[in-house]
């Protein structure tokens, strides 16, 4: 199984640490919900562990190998990253925005090998997609479209997962199927690490939750022991109601506070 070792962390924009020295160690077989308010640094802390960004500060290790240092093509194999807002700028086809998933071993021209096809084929049908495979993706609505970019981040079997905001414009089936795939990765073993701004859905799926607030990690561990209304409402300054965490009826209400 794969592990992700964060040690010290730094990144800095305009003079301002936005990550700011974070340590996290992750491994295979869980599912990370990173949650925390807008501008908490959580899209940035996914751009180091995907090795798309160096840090400027501290160390990001994936199974002992700095991610600087990885080949992209290998890297590529190993890990897939979905950003937040993904977007299809060429009007290919579902079925071929999807086989992009497998880009290290993709023909640069010409129609995909059977084997090939028989992947594409099965994230197409997990992704309730199958109807879709010939249309243009720019012309999918937003929900499809952040189906279909899910679809292409797992067609190649990654080891590691890095979601942005992989719910964003999703309908509650969509979204909790999207969720229940995330756990079932994890529960084979891989290492799943979504940013999530649905709270009861993280409480409900993800073994482990890292809260970010102001560029520092503030917490990290089991989603039971860690998901709690104090910690939120220091993170997100509201009253927060949190019922079964880390079971599969967890809920979390929030409460406006009282005008002063």
């Amino acid at each position: 199984m794969s592990r992700i070792e964060v040690e010290a962390v730094t990144v800095a924009r305009g003079g301002r640490a936005i990550v700011n020295e974070v340590n996290l160690e992750l491994e295979g077989g869980q599912l990370v919900a990173l949650i925390g308010p807008n501008g908490a640094g959580k899209s940035t802390l996914l751009s180091v562990l995907a090795g798309l960004l160096r840090p400027d500060g501290g160390t990001a290790r994936l199974d002992g190998t700095a991610l600087p240092a990885f080949d992209r093509r290998e890297l590529a194999r190993v890990r897939a990253y979905l950003p937040q807002n993904p977007r299809a700028e060429w009007p290919v086809s579902v079925e071929r925005l999807v086989a992009l998933g497998l880009l290290p071993q993709l023909p640069a021209f010409g129609g995909l090998p059977e084997a090939m096809r028989a992947r594409v084929a099965t994230a197409l049908e997990a992704a309730d997609l199958t109807a879709h495979r010939d249309q243009p993706a720019t012309t999918l609505s937003g929900g499809e479209l952040a189906r279909a970019m899910l679809a292409r981040a797992l067609v190649g079997d990654p080891a590691v997962l890095l979601v942005d905001e992989p719910l964003a414009g999703l309908d509650p089936r969509h979204a909790l199927d999207g969720m229940i795939r995330l756990r079932a990765l994890a529960d084979q073993g891989k290492l799943v690490v979504a940013s999530l701004h649905d709270l009861t859905l993280a409480a409900r799926y993800a073994t482990q939750v890292a809260v970010m607030s102001d560029g520092k990690l503030v917490a990290s561990g089991p989603t039971a022991q860690t998901l709690t209304p104090a910690l939120l409402r220091q993170v997100f300054e509201v009253e927060a109601c949190v019922a079964g965490a880390g079971t599969a009826t967890a809920t979390v209400d929030f409460v406006p506070r009282s005008p002063l």
